[in-house]
């Protein structure tokens, strides 16, 4: 009985022999499933139990795609202007200082050149963290500038969505963007240059009704979900109960949208398999 009872009175612990369990060390998936924050990282931010994707961003996805996280980030300085003087419930330029001290970010995407498994790739990633991975002027110049530099340098480019979709802050500007990284990519396809396209969870809007859906092999990571509007605003437009997935990549997949769904381990292999079978180039191992 004396494992449950004090013998000695006073008994006290200083603060620097508590064992406190630190913050961040597990992960609950949204099914449930509890993983090592570790093990997580270890396994591409998959949950190994439920298979569910964790949503990362450029910095993960450069580790995981470029040869020993070594590239040249491009426009890495580029950051949006005020043009419109736009406020909310704050001004644009105080948001997007937040934003910029919050994710070490300059906006909501970064390119950069380097090699995967051996070739050089040009990839620009979105970073949803960034004000919900809103496509500005900055998202739309640095993927113009990206194509640019996959023309001149003869490089494959490889955009990573991650969107919520145009940026309100920048009204009609931010809907430019569309325009201009379609021509870009337009120009890429008459150079004979691959573009690859990987929708994550969530791409949405704008992003999906340009770049997002024009590559030479458009691809998706498990269970993302992908779309123009919410299925929301579909339902109420249509008038119609939704199917069962809708809006799904899976969904996509089985109507056509999509060519393949990758999961996270085997992107970096599917990638270049693909990339090497469009420039009809020998497979590399």
């Amino acid at each position: 009985m004396s494992w449950f009872k004090r013998k000695t009175k006073g008994i006290t612990t200083t603060t620097n022999e508590k064992k406190d369990i630190p913050k961040g060390l597990w992960y609950k998936s949204p099914t449930g499933k509890i993983v090592d924050t570790d093990e997580l990282e270890e396994n591409f931010y998959v949950s190994p139990e439920d298979g569910y994707h964790v949503r990362i961003g450029s910095k993960e996805y450069f580790e995981i795609l470029f040869d020993d996280n070594t590239f040249k980030e491009l426009d890495a300085n580029l950051t949006s202007k005020d043009p419109l003087k736009f406020e909310d419930t704050k001004k644009y330029p105080d948001r997007l200082k937040a934003a910029q001290d919050k994710t070490n970010l300059k906006d909501a995407v970064r390119t950069g050149v380097g090699k995967s498994k051996g070739k050089d790739i040009v990839i620009a990633c979105m970073d949803f963290s960034f004000i919900g991975g809103s496509m500005g002027s900055v998202v739309g110049e640095k993927i113009a500038r990206a194509a640019n530099y996959s023309i001149k340098n003869k490089i494959p480019l490889m955009i990573i969505s991650k969107s919520g979709g145009a940026r309100m802050m920048e009204a009609a500007l931010s809907l430019m963007q569309l325009a201009k990284t379609s021509v870009k990519l337009a120009q890429l396809a008459d150079a004979g240059i691959p573009y690859i396209s990987l929708c994550t969870d969530p791409t949405t809007g704008g992003t999906t009704a340009s770049f997002a859906m024009l590559g030479d092999i458009n691809i998706s990571e498990p269970g993302a979900l992908i779309g123009f509007a919410g299925p929301r605003i579909v339902r109420d437009t249509t008038g119609k109960e939704l199917p069962e997935g809708f809006q799904t990549a899976e969904f996509l997949l089985e109507h056509g949208f999509l060519d393949f769904i990758t999961h996270r381990k085997e992107l970096k292999n599917k990638v270049n398999l693909y990339i090497d079978l469009i420039t009809n180039q020998p497979i590399r191992a």
